[in-house]
């Protein structure tokens, strides 16, 4: 089926009972409307950018996640393929695999090579997984790697280190997939690094860049947040173009912080 198809996703994906009638109504479809906003690029120019289309991605993890927690797929179930889960949520298996990779991340299911996904939990975790660290261990970490990393870039960036980061700014805020987004999200936080001249930080920042995307992926996903993402990205790249050392510090600070806090209401429900 599609994800248009008038049955419930959880219907559809495990050949169970549909969900609720309440849970049914707070599932967001792939593609809802959405109302074009304005953000102003680091040259002051307002762009329009598309926004609040919701993912595929997004429609199926939701209906996945809501018949975990509701009870409809017990804990020790296993899973449909993705090949099967593809086919009936009339989605490609890309599609499906980032669905169930933020599944994971929420500590909800796990992934076994060979046998399948398995439900694990009925709600979730204590902590996130991403990747090959845990979402607290990178929260504690980052603010002391890329904070005095863009402290640095706004004292040593070079022209072609700033055009790089307009770049990538400009392109997040143009981007409709959620995939190649959060892409140019960990390109955006390396870049940085790099503008930095700092080796080490450039080395780190490049070593948790898988978790980064991981984190950047169930952010969106879960907490709706990449067009404000987009917005202080844009501030901390006006502060390096400045040369404002220590705005820059302070809008990576709030960057970051912003992030932790929606990781805490993810982990707190």
């Amino acid at each position: 089926m599609n994800l248009s198809d008038s049955r419930t996703a959880g219907q559809a994906a495990f050949g169970q009972p549909a969900v609720s009638q309440k849970a049914a109504a707070g599932q967001r479809t792939a593609t809802s409307g959405a109302v074009p906003r304005q953000a102003t690029s680091p040259a002051g120019i307002k762009t329009p950018t598309p926004l609040a289309r919701f993912s595929a991605a997004e429609a199926v993890f939701s209906a996945i996640r809501q018949d975990i927690e509701g009870g409809t797929v017990e804990v020790g179930a296993k899973l449909s393929s993705e090949a099967t889960l593809a086919a009936q949520y009339g989605v490609s298996r890309s599609v499906i695999r980032e669905a169930l990779r933020s599944c994971t991340a929420l500590g909800l299911t796990v992934t076994k090579t060979g046998k399948g996904t398995f439900v694990v939990a009925d709600r979730v975790a204590n902590d996130l997984t991403l990747g090959q660290y845990s979402a607290r261990d990178l929260n504690e970490a980052r603010p002391h790697i890329e904070v005095p990393a863009a402290g640095l870039a706004a004292k040593r960036r070079s022209a072609e280190a700033l055009e790089n980061l307009r770049e990538i700014v400009e392109a997040m805020l143009a981007e409709t997939d959620p995939e190649t987004w959060v892409s140019l999200d960990a390109s955006f936080h390396s870049a940085i690094a790099r503008a930095s001249g700092n080796k080490v930080f450039e080395s780190v920042v490049a070593d948790i860049r898988e978790a980064l995307a991981h984190q950047s992926e169930t952010l969106n996903m879960v907490a709706d947040r990449q067009h404000v993402s987009d917005d202080e990205h844009l501030r901390i790249v006006k502060a390096i173009e400045s040369g404002d050392s220590a705005a820059a510090e302070s809008a990576m600070a709030d960057h970051l912080s912003a992030v932790s806090v929606a990781l805490d209401t993810i982990l707190s429900k």
